[in-house]
């Protein structure tokens, strides 16, 4: 409900000391802006006071509005006192419409000495009928920010009152012009606010692009390197072959091309083509029919057909059997693949990530990779810089490993600084994946929740720590056995000549997971370096 208009009115009261009164208002106003600086709470409480201490009433803050282009600009009350909230919701002012209108226009103060007498004056927020029988004034100061006009300071007085007209229009432009500087120190604080956002919105946006885009930690150049060149292929349909070592992420940034390219939302499938027998490989990859070979009793869709619109990464292409590697061939210059034991050619878009820590090359001129397939997937190399490329990443990758293994085992171990430089100060041979297959071991075998560079050694391999000259007088410890060890030693692809792979082939007559074995090997491993050395 709106207050009656001159419910607490001075006048009323003989004897008024107006002197009294306007300090009291600065007095309270100031207090108001110690308090709080946000300028809705003060300008209320400031045309509250207007109205119970000098009868100044219906006193309302008519703020310009947020400009729209083409339109007219506007302006509406914002804060008032005495009005209700239908009243208020009328007050909307064009520029130069009314009295409220011309003060937003020429920035002028207007005194209305009666409101029944001005043709200008709108009744717009209170119909006269609301208003006291006398003869009411009305008084509209502009409010500056800036030296521009952004709104009005009004209100209603009835002329015939013991206090001087010129002293209250003093007084209203003590308080205009502190709404001013409310208002503008509104504007100030929105401004930095903005400043900030933008800034925070830009720096976690550099987070995501150097520190952890598409789930690949790190900010080393060698690292933005790589995911440049990503980015700038992604939405091609080229052919990405990726290259390095292994363990330096490549199924990641594999994923990453997809997630980047316009088929993000379709089916992303990954294949090993180290994990897939010989025998197996044209079923896996380009499905089967029914009855294709024992077994099949139904038909099948190969890896090829369930990537139909989205990307095939094909992980270790060079361990593809040269016979399929040209029915790979076919089907990525055609776009058809026929399933085994079929006779219909179906028609597939899939863009294919291919991926390799050998030298394609190198692995053409000795016969054992077809030349014309290495140029169809060379179209687009990407080298993957390994971990001791990237040492400054070593840190962001070592706690996000320990973070991961903490929440996976239910632990809380952390490291410390030095244990950080230890961790740096490595090669790591092994890439991203050793340091975290380490890196989950010390979390779950850590006897102390702070793990220190004295405590983090006895994880370390005996392979992987740093070459460090031995004093001549110390003794050379004996060899320990194999199995004495937390894991493998990590060996590198030169660690075994060919003689002696072939003495260890002939020891175990030709059993390769034996002689495999006796050498620290896996079979893996073991069939890989028989391959270099050209004895398979």
């Amino acid at each position: 409900m709106r207050m009656p208009p001159h419910r607490s009115d001075p006048d009323t009261q003989p004897g008024t000391d107006w002197h009294a009164q306007e300090l009291l208002l600065m007095r309270e106003v100031m207090k108001l802006v110690g308090r709080s600086l946000a300028p809705a709470f003060v300008l209320r409480e400031m045309l509250h006071l207007m109205s119970e201490l000098l009868g100044l009433n219906r006193g309302r803050m008519v703020l310009a509005d947020e400009a729209v282009p083409g339109a007219e600009r506007t302006a509406s009350v914002r804060h008032a006192y005495g009005l209700t909230a239908e009243e208020a919701a009328r007050g909307v002012f064009r520029w130069g419409e009314g009295i409220t209108g011309r003060v937003l226009a020429s920035g002028l103060p207007a005194i209305v000495q009666d409101v029944d007498a001005e043709p200008l004056f709108l009744f717009r927020t209170v119909a006269r009928a609301q208003l006291p029988p006398q003869t009411v004034a009305f008084i509209a100061l502009p409010i500056e920010v800036n030296g521009a006009t952004v709104g009005v300071l009004g209100c209603h007085r009835i002329r015939s009152r013991q206090r001087h007209l010129n002293d209250d229009l003093a007084l209203l432009r003590i308080l205009a012009t502190l709404a001013g500087q409310l208002l503008q120190l509104e504007q100030l604080v929105a401004e930095e606010r903005r400043q900030l956002a933008a800034r925070n919105e830009a720096l976690e946006h550099a987070l995501d692009v150097g520190s952890a885009r598409y789930g690949l930690i790190g900010r080393s150049p060698a690292l933005l390197q790589a995911l440049g060149e990503l980015e700038r292929v992604s939405q091609s349909q080229a052919t990405v072959l990726l290259l390095g070592e292994s363990g330096t992420g490549k199924e990641l940034f594999a994923r990453a091309v997809h997630l980047a390219s316009g088929r993000r939302d379709q089916p992303f499938i990954k294949v090993n083509c180290s994990a897939i027998p010989d025998t197996l490989f044209e079923s896996e990859l380009f499905g089967y029919e029914r009855g294709a070979f024992t077994g099949a009793s139904t038909a099948r869709a190969g890896w090829f057909e369930q990537a139909n619109s989205g990307t095939i990464f094909l992980d270790e292409i060079g361990e593809l059997p040269l016979a399929m590697q040209s029915k790979l061939l076919r089907t990525l210059q055609e776009g058809t693949l026929v399933r085994l034991g079929g006779t219909r050619e179906i028609r597939i878009d899939v863009r294919l990530v291919a991926a390799t820590n050998r030298d394609l090359a190198r692995e053409v001129q000795a016969g054992g990779f077809r030349q014309d397939l290495y140029y169809r997937l060379n179209v687009i190399p990407i080298r993957l810089p390994s971990l001791r490329e990237r040492r400054e990443d070593v840190r962001a990758l070592a706690l996000h490993f320990v973070s991961r293994a903490n929440q996976a085992h239910q632990r809380n171990v952390n490291l410390a600084p030095d244990a950080l430089a230890r961790l740096e100060a490595h090669d790591w041979p092994g890439n991203i994946r050793e340091l975290g297959n380490l890196i989950e071991r010390l979390v779950l075998l850590a006897d102390h929740t702070l793990v220190t560079a004295a405590a983090l050694e006895r994880f370390m391999p005996e392979a992987l720590k740093d070459a460090r000259p031995a004093p001549a007088s110390a003794p050379i410890p004996p060899a320990l056995p194999a199995a004495a060890g937390l894991v493998r030693d990590y060996q590198s692809a030169t660690s075994h000549d060919a003689q002696t792979l072939q003495d260890a082939l002939t020891r175990h007559q030709g059993n390769q997971s034996r002689a495999a074995q006796s050498l620290g090997l896996t079979l893996r491993q073991f069939s890989y370096r028989l391959r270099k050395a050209g004895l398979r």
